[in-house]
C-alpha cells in the first residue's frame, strides 16, 4: 500500500538490476513512487507509466502526469561486457538530457542521477573520494557519465535545483546479470564446473546490491547535494571473494587462479572514501561481506533449482 505523503518520486531504470532494491526501499519509507520506462517492473506500491525515453518526444507532458517534484534516474544501458565501449552511451546523454529539462520544465525540483567509479582516474593510487580525487575516465562509458553529471550540475546551478550524482562501485547479489564476475562464478560452481579466472590479487569495493539500493533511496531523500560514492569503503582482493563463493557454494578447489591474466592496465585497487555517504547523507552499509555472498549463492541456487523444476 502507497502512501501519498512528503514529494511524490520518479524513477526511471526501476526495473534493472539495482532498481528494484533502490525502488523497494523508497516505497518502505512510505513515499508514492511512479515508475517510467519500457517495460512494467511489478513493484508492489508503484505506480507505472509507459515510456520510452529514448524515444519519447513530449517528456513534459507525461512527467506532469505524475506530479513528481523529485527524479531518480538510473536507466542506462548496461550490457556486460559491451557497456564499456557501447555507442549507446551517447544515445544514454541525449536521453538523459532531455528528461532533465522535461523535468525540469515540469516544475521538478530534485534530481538524482548514477554516475560511476568509472569516472575516476584509475592510474591514481588513493582512495577515490569526491571532488578531490581526479576525474579523467578511461572509457567511453566513463566519459558518457563524467560529461552528464558536468551538464546536469550546471542545469541545477543555473535552474535553482538540488542535484546530486551517486557514483556506484562494484555491485554483486541476487539478480546480477550473467557475464559479471560473481554471477558468472556463483553458476559455474553450483553446477559442479570449474571456474577459471585470473590471479585475483586486485582489489575492488564491492557492494551488496540491497545496501547500495538502500543508499540511492536514502540520497534522494537527503538534502545532500554534489557528487556521491555509493560502496562500502573497503576493498577486497577478488581471490578472496571468489573463496567465500566457492566456501557458500560448496565447492572449493574448483576455482582456477591464474587460468586467465589481468588485462592490461587493470588497477591493482580501486576503493571509495565514503565519508560523505556516511556523515551526510547518514547512510552506512549494512550487510557484511561473507553474509551478503552467502544470501547471493542462496539465491542463485533456488533459481537454478527453480528453473530446473520448469523445464
Amino acid at each position: 500500500m502507497t502512501s501519498s505523503h512528503g514529494p511524490k518520486i520518479l524513477v526511471t531504470g526501476a526495473g534493472g538490476y539495482i532498481g528494484g532494491p533502490t525502488v523497494s526501499a523508497l516505497v518502505a519509507s512510505g513515499y508514492h513512487v511512479h515508475v517510467m520506462g519500457r517495460t512494467d517492473p511489478d513493484i508492489a506500491g508503484t505506480t507505472f507509466h509507459r515510456v520510452d525515453l529514448l524515444r519519447e518526444v513530449d517528456l513534459r507532458a507525461r512527467i506532469e502526469e505524475t506530479g513528481a517534484s523529485s527524479l531518480l534516474h538510473l536507466a542506462w544501458s548496461v550490457t556486460p561486457g559491451k557497456f564499456w565501449t557501447d555507442l549507446a552511451n551517447c544515445d544514454w546523454v541525449a536521453a538523459s538530457l532531455r528528461l532533465f529539462r522535461a523535468f525540469t520544465e515540469a516544475g521538478g525540483r530534485r534530481i538524482v542521477a548514477v554516475g560511476s567509479c568509472a569516472e575516476y582516474d584509475w592510474s591514481a593510487a588513493s582512495r577515490m573520494t569526491e571532488d578531490i580525487s581526479p576525474i579523467c575516465p578511461g572509457t567511453l562509458y566513463g566519459k558518457a557519465k563524467a560529461a552528464l553529471w558536468n551538464l546536469l550540475e550546471a542545469i541545477g546551478q543555473q535552474e535553482g535545483l538540488s542535484v546530486a550524482w551517486a557514483r556506484l562501485f562494484f555491485l554483486y547479489g541476487p539478480g546480477e546479470p550473467r557475464g559479471k564476475l560473481v554471477s558468472d562464478a556463483t553458476n559455474t560452481l553450483l553446477a559442479g564446473q570449474r571456474f577459471a579466472t585470473t590471479p585475483g590479487l586486485q582489489r575492488r569495493d564491492f557492494i551488496h546490491v540491497e545496501d547500495a539500493g538502500a543508499a540511492l533511496a536514502a540520497l534522494l531523500l537527503s538534502p545532500v547535494t554534489g557528487a556521491v560514492n555509493i560502496a562500502s569503503g573497503q576493498s577486497i582482493a577478488v581471490r578472496e571473494l571468489l573463496d567465500h563463493v566457492a566456501k557458500a557454494a560448496q565447492a572449493d578447489g574448483l576455482i582456477d587462479f591464474g587460468a586467465r591474466s589481468l588485462a592490461t592496465g587493470e588497477p591493482m585497487e580501486l576503493v571509495a572514501d565514503i565519508d560523505k555517504l556516511r556523515e551526510e547523507v547518514g547512510f552506512t552499509p549494512r550487510m557484511s561481506l561473507i553474509e551478503g555472498v552467502v544470501r547471493t549463492v542462496e539465491w542463485w541456487r533456488n533459481n537454478a533449482l527453480t528453473r530446473r523444476e520448469e523445464k
